[in-house]
Order: structure tokens, then sequence, then C-alpha cells
């Protein structure tokens, strides 16, 4: 009778633990037994950092636009108020990227939410 065996599988993994460990540092890239709790631990990273990038782009966002509005005379809190009784809808991204690039177009939403309140 044949010898079972276990043929590509037991290599196949390895080969896709070891090619997601490409890059890292030391033993963590070579190893099996410490590469695969790296890659374990970065794809947990990965998922987690996903989530967190929509509320720290936001933050930035609402930090800007914070900033932006301050030199206005105004508060964030007041600003986004009078848009939103004005009846103007842009995203926060849309306003930070205003502030930065386009003085003249924000300041006047800052115009428009200051008659709104």
């Amino acid at each position: 009778m044949p010898r079972a065996v276990d043929g590509t599988r037991r290599k196949d993994r390895r080969k896709r633990i070891l090619k997601l460990a490409k890059g890292y540092w030391g033993r963590r890239s070579t190893n099996m037994r410490t590469a695969k709790d790296a890659v374990k631990k970065s794809l947990t990273y990965a998922y987690r950092d996903r989530k967190n990038k929509k509320r720290d782009f936001r933050r930035l966002w609402i930090a800007r636009i914070s900033a932006a509005v301050r030199e206005e005379g105004l508060n964030y809190s007041r600003f986004i108020s009078g848009l939103h009784r004005a009846k103007v809808e842009v995203n926060r991204k849309i306003l930070s990227n205003l502030a930065i690039e386009d003085r003249e177009a924000f300041q006047a939403l800052v115009e428009t939410a200051k008659k709104a309140l």
C-alpha cells in the first residue's frame, strides 16, 4: 500500500504565510512559527485600522474646518449649525479642501452660515 504524504498542502500553507511576512524584521520573516504569529497580528491591525481610518480622517477634517472658521470669527459648531439651517449640504471632506485650497468659496459659505444664524 502506498505511503500517504501531506502533498502540497503543508508547503502551500507555509508559503502563503511566509509571503505575507515578507519584509518583516529578523526571524519573523523566515521562521514559520514566529511569522505565523506576526502575520496574524498584522492582519488584525489591518482590519481594525481600516475602520479607524474613517474616524481619523473625519477628525482631521473637523480640525481643519475649525481652524479656518475661527479666523472668520465663528466656531465650528455654530458654523455647521448655520450650514444646516441654510440647507447647505456639503460634507466635511469638501469643506476641509475648500478651507485649504479655495478661501473665497469657503468665506462665502461662512457668510451663508452667519446669515442663517
